[in-house]
């Protein structure tokens, strides 16, 4: 396994906060990028104490996480809901910012 980098430890680092993984998380998703998404999600999870543990939190095989989360990963949102909890976090929709007409 490779070793990580400043930056690595440094986001892993602030990814352990609740408030720091939401708001990096939703960053993920405003930018309409499945992949990002499912990085950002990898990240948060190895930052809450690894795979094993969010799995076990999630109540999901570690295996099914792994799946889940890689690049070729598609969860199904029951998944994709039980992982948020196993990391301490949920999902919200709020409405679009929409610009006001002039």
């Amino acid at each position: 396994m490779r070793e990580m980098t400043h930056y690595e430890k440094d986001l892993s680092e602030w990814l352990k906060d609740p408030d720091n993984a939401a708001e990096y998380l939703t960053a993920s998703i405003e930018e309409g990028d499945k992949d990002a998404m499912l990085l950002a999600l990898r990240r948060i999870a190895q930052a809450q104490g690894g795979m094993a543990l969010v799995a076990e939190k999630a109540q999901v095989p570690r295996e099914s996480l792994y799946r889940a989360l890689s690049l070729r990963g598609n969860p199904a949102l029951s998944n994709l809901l039980a992982i948020l909890h196993g990391m301490g976090l949920k999902m919200t929709i709020q409405p679009e910012k929409r610009v006001a007409a002039a």
